[in-house]
């Protein structure tokens, strides 16, 4: 990893979609984004809640996207702007640790592409 790169500048968002096709549809449009670096879907999730003073209980898909502090904003506006739900579940949760490898894949693959990679 760049020595240079504080821990802190990586992240994981949380976001809960109404199915695995859409949490794919928007997983696959924040990577070729270059939003994240990379999203991982779980299917099958039960989700129960109250929404305008009703009990809900639905199935629902969990998003996890691999990004960096610097490109958050621009995914949170992208979820809140794609996303189907009036009010998207979009958490994020700081980076504590990780493998020096994992940690360079994530700063390479978010924001503007480097000019070496494109040769």
């Amino acid at each position: 990893m760049d020595t240079a790169t504080p821990l802190s500048a990586f992240c994981l968002a949380y976001v809960t979609c109404p199915s695995r096709e859409e949490a794919l549809r928007l997983g696959r449009a924040a990577v070729s984004a270059r939003l994240a670096a990379c999203a991982n879907v779980l299917p099958g999730m039960t989700s129960v809640y109250e929404w305008k003073g009703e009990l809900c209980e639905e199935n629902e898909a969990i998003l996890l996207l691999k990004t960096t502090a610097r490109a958050l904003p621009e995914l949170e506006a992208f979820i809140l702007r794609e996303h189907p739900y009036e009010t998207p579940c979009f958490l994020v949760f700081g980076v504590d640790g990780g493998s020096p490898g994992f940690l360079d894949f994530l700063r390479a693959g978010v924001g503007p592409r480097d000019r070496s990679e494109a040769s």
